[in-house]
């Protein structure tokens, strides 16, 4: 009559950049029944640092993320993201004309 907690991790491939999709099902099981689960899921993205992972992330990382799938990666999260422009600043004659 001993509690176990086990986790399971299954894979999903999504989209044109190629996220990898993960999900943890931790279950109670009790005499190899299972009396509880739930389901975690996360997203790994070509940016991703894969360096700590699974091998098996590692493995579908390498597989998945050519050159061309980071880069078209980068290029999106830039054109969705763009860097914010610099506002100019005011010289200090612009401000001592407004105090006067």
């Amino acid at each position: 009559m001993a509690l176990e907690k086990v986790i399971t991790y299954d894979y999903e491939v999504r989209g044109e950049f190629k996220h990898i999709q993960e999900r943890a099902k931790t279950s109670i099981v009790e005499d190899g029944k299972t009396l509880s689960y739930s389901y975690c899921r996360r997203v790994l993205t070509p940016d991703a640092d894969v360096s700590s992972e699974s091998d098996e992330v590692k493995g579908m990382s390498s597989a998945l993320w050519s050159d061309e799938v980071k880069a078209a990666w980068a290029e999106k999260q830039l054109a969705d993201n763009p860097p914010a422009e610099e506002e100019p600043e005011e010289s200090e004659e612009s401000e001592e004309e407004e105090s006067e």
